[in-house]
């Protein structure tokens, strides 16, 4: 039974390795998010890599306030009410807002990225980890998913994708906060050595 499990883990850490270096790897070859203005989140994006920390944060917010745009009202009502029930700690109502948004709006990167969150807060973390390979096929980009996939990667026991998810992030986000203290963290815990 042991070699059995084993082997199994083995082909888990495999397709783990193989689906970050794909979801890093992703290009812009796939749709954008159905309401953001490419033109504008490029522009953003752009200056997010050369801006300092203060600038930094700034142009996140605006790039996160892009991300939010899904181009209907429905379904803006639909991510704010999966948010709301984020905030109050009510997974099950998020993932069912979230998973009613997804289905109305297969394209809409946020969705996806939401749902990823509330799946994962509740521990479901193969469903949280194809949701953030959706919301990246969809935005990749999103420094934020990124930077999920490495916390759940950390709380699934895989630091060393972790670190090379959350060095992705940063690629994007230099001075990405939670990411920077997710770095500290893995490196205290690993005596401060690299993994």
């Amino acid at each position: 039974m042991g070699v059995k499990f084993s082997g199994v883990m083995g082909i888990q850490d495999r397709f783990l390795n193989l689906a970050v270096a794909s979801l890093l790897a992703i290009g812009s070859i796939f749709g954008p998010a159905l309401a953001a203005d490419q033109g504008r989140l490029e522009r953003l994006y752009a200056q997010l890599q050369e801006a300092d920390p203060a600038d930094a944060r700034r142009l996140a917010g605006e790039i996160e306030l892009e991300w939010s745009k899904s181009g209907s009202p429905a379904m803006d009502l639909l991510l704010k009410r999966g948010n709301d029930a984020l905030e109050a700690g009510d997974w099950q109502a998020a993932i069912e807002h979230f998973t009613a948004l997804t289905d109305h709006a297969p394209n809409f990167a946020e969705g996806w990225y939401r749902r990823a969150l509330a799946y994962g807060a509740t521990d479901l973390y193969g469903p949280a980890m194809a949701d953030i390979q959706r919301a990246l096929a969809l935005s990749p980009r999103h420094y934020d998913a990124i930077a999920s996939l490495g916390g759940f990667l950390v709380r699934t026991g895989k630091p060393e994708l972790a670190r090379r998810a959350f060095d992705g992030a940063l690629a994007i986000y230099p001075y990405h906060p939670e990411v920077t203290e997710a770095l500290k963290h893995l490196d205290s815990q690993s005596g401060g050595k690299n993994i």
